[in-house]
């Protein structure tokens, strides 16, 4: 296996292409460094991204010096391009993986790979170099007619991957490359296929010009679908896409991201496993798709939602028991957090982990961004099933009887349980959107006693999520009962969840305390347009190091600004996020001071949330 230079691409150099099943990151040098196979979670075959001598990578580049790189995807599309300038000429790289139609039952995962001479004549190589496991396992390579097979061995077993190509290759080890030349308007054709099996006949460009079409007409029929036609279209349009991409078509289930272990901070500890089901994220990407017309997406969340509702934590058995923080694709709270320590980590940022303890978390705010979905659902979608609404309501007499404590919270901070600002505001939000639902479908349910509790909470956010010699809300409730207690530290501990106060109807966003609230973050955790969550120097949680601004943090920002009625200030910053996308329109989860994107690639909540500040700002122009 040749090392890759460099050994490490920004994590901006990527772009993303998936089957709705799993997906892969494309990096603009022609390197695949992260696919797992066949799902989101499993265990990565190509992860150099993480570890580039240890985790695997399948590279296409020209054998000369390349001037420039450039990427984009075709038009409306999840099929990526990559192309290479050299003095030799240009060579295109055409990457994706078919969907063909709509929960297609003979749905074949593949991974397509065209290569195209667009102008004069190129030297090729090409080096597949799996690493089954994380890089654990061992795995064998078989040559086959018009071919290689790599059979998994070990803790692989289970899995091989059968690999066609149009130009002879070389096995050596447990990798096979080999090099070609393309002349003008020539091509290549490689498919990667995680069954393991071949297509019948073999590969046939024909064939693979079939599925490019087909995955084509798949991506702007389902785009088309979408309802805004604002002056965001095309940033809109590619989250919508990027969302898609991270949803898991057989199960209905949305992940985080498709990656692990990428750092918020290069060197740092904080580095976690983002595929899996958050409640809250998934919520909130329900809300997007909602907001754009994509409702077909949003039942199928909502029935995956009911199918595992139910699911309690560990001696609370029932509906009666509190949601968990995240569930697996397959609706399994239980995450458990394991380190891999024999990989380097990306860029030395160890530890490298999968799974994740947060699911052992108490967060009670995944309520109010859980129901609130399902209120809109239920608005604008074909509405709850009396399944769902029966086991909702048993989640939310569990909540009533437990809202009043400390909790980790929507960051899952690790420095202990506190009571969050944040978590009582969306605790009010589950009550007040189940009153809301009922009374607009005539649904069975305590009202009085809702609507009892629901002003409880109200009055203690009013009374102590609110500093009045700060003049701002804060992070965590005051200790009224204790003077001495009230103002723990010279400075307001404020956190960039509280912009969404106004978003949830809590407070109007021009009411005198949500303005200096604002005024307050915008001073102290914007930087020009980047937010940064909070200020860990006054609010420890739990982690060593610094972190970068929040991406997510700062399209709530644009919208906040947007419902408080500072448009122009809210249009300058909107446009400013979006010069800190990658060149194809993507987000990691953080971005640092330097415009470095951090974290794990793309994140859904970024995009999420930049759909939102879009369509808010667009509508609030007129």
């Amino acid at each position: 296996m040749r090392p890759l230079d460099p050994p490490y691409l920004p994590i901006a150099e990527h772009g993303l292409i998936g089957d709705l099943r799993t997906a892969a990151l494309v990096g603009t040098d022609g390197r695949i460094d992260w696919f797992c196979a066949p799902r989101f979670d499993s265990p990565s075959v190509f992860g150099a991204l993480l570890d580039p001598e240890k985790g695997g990578h399948w590279l296409i580049a020209p054998g000369c010096r390349v001037a420039r790189r450039q990427q984009f995807y075709f038009p409306d599309t999840n099929i990526l391009i990559t192309r290479m300038l050299t003095e030799d000429g240009m060579v295109e790289v055409q990457d994706f993986m078919p969907v063909l139609r709509e929960r297609d039952p003979d749905h074949r995962q593949r991974l397509v790979r065209r290569v195209v001479a667009v102008r004069g004549a190129m030297r090729m190589w090409t080096e597949v170099a799996p690493r089954f496991d994380y890089g654990r396992g061992d795995h064998r390579a078989e040559p086959t007619p018009g071919g290689v097979r790599f059979v998994g061995e070990g803790t692989g077993e289970g899995l091989t991957l059968s690999l066609l190509s149009s130009t002879p290759l070389d096995v050596a080890g447990r990798d096979a490359g080999g090099g070609f030349r393309l002349a003008e308007g020539e091509s290549a054709l490689f498919v990667l296929d995680t069954a393991g099996g071949t297509a019948p006949g073999g590969l046939d460009a024909a064939e693979a010009e079939r599925l490019f079409d087909a995955t084509v007409a798949f991506w702007r029929r389902w785009v088309g679908q979408s309802v805004y036609a604002g002056r965001w279209r095309e940033a809109v349009h590619r989250s919508a896409l990027t969302l898609k991409l991270l949803t898991h078509e057989p199960s209905g289930a949305l992940i985080a991201a498709p990656t692990l272990g990428l750092p918020e901070r290069l060197g740092g500890e904080r580095n976690w496993d983002y595929r899996h089901v958050w409640i809250r994220d998934a919520a909130f990407s329900l809300y997007a798709l909602l907001r754009l017309g994509f409702t077909n997406e949003a039942e199928a969340f909502i029935n995956w939602l009911t199918r595992h509702l139910h699911t309690a934590t560990e001696g609370e058995p029932g509906p009666a028991g509190p949601l968990r923080v995240m569930y697996s694709i397959d609706g399994d709270p239980r995450l458990p957090e394991e380190r891999l320590d024999h990989l380097a980590g990306y860029c030395g940022s160890r530890p490298v982990r999968t799974g994740n303890s947060a699911s052992d978390q108490f967060q009670l705010d995944i309520y109010g961004e859980l129901v609130d979905s399902i209120y809109l659902f239920n608005k604008y979608g074909t509405g709850i099933s009396h399944d769902s609404w029966t086991r909702l309501c048993g989640k939310l007499e569990w909540m009533l009887e437990h809202w009043d404590q400390p909790d980790e919270s929507i960051w899952e901070t690790r420095a202990g349980r506190q009571n969050h600002t944040y978590s009582r505001v969306m605790c009010w939000v589950a009550v007040e959107r189940m009153v809301r639902m009922a009374r607009q479908r005539g649904l069975p349910g305590d009202l009085p006693r809702w609507m009892a509790a629901r002003d409880r909470i109200y009055a203690q956010i009013m009374e102590r999520g609110w500093d009045p010699e700060a003049g701002t809300f804060v992070q965590r409730l005051r200790d009224t009962t204790d003077p001495a207690r009230q103002r723990p530290s010279e400075r307001p501990v404020l956190d960039a969840s509280l912009l969404l106060m106004p978003m949830v109807k809590l407070i109007s966003p021009t009411d005198p305390r949500f303005l200096s609230t604002l005024e307050a973050i915008t001073d102290s955790l914007v930087a020009d347009t980047l937010v940064f969550r909070y200020d860990p120097a006054l609010a420890p949680d739990g982690l060593g190091g610094t972190e970068g601004t929040f991406s997510l943090c700062s399209f709530w920002w644009v919208e906040a600004l947007t419902r408080a009625g500072r448009i122009e200030q809210a249009r300058l910053a909107l446009e400013k996020m979006f010069t800190y996308a990658n060149h194809v329109g993507q987000y990691a989860e953080q971005i640092s001071l330097t415009g470095e994107h951090l974290g794990n690639f793309p994140q859904a909540f970024t995009h999420l949330a930049l759909i939102s500040a879009a369509a808010n700002l667009d509508r609030a122009m007129g």
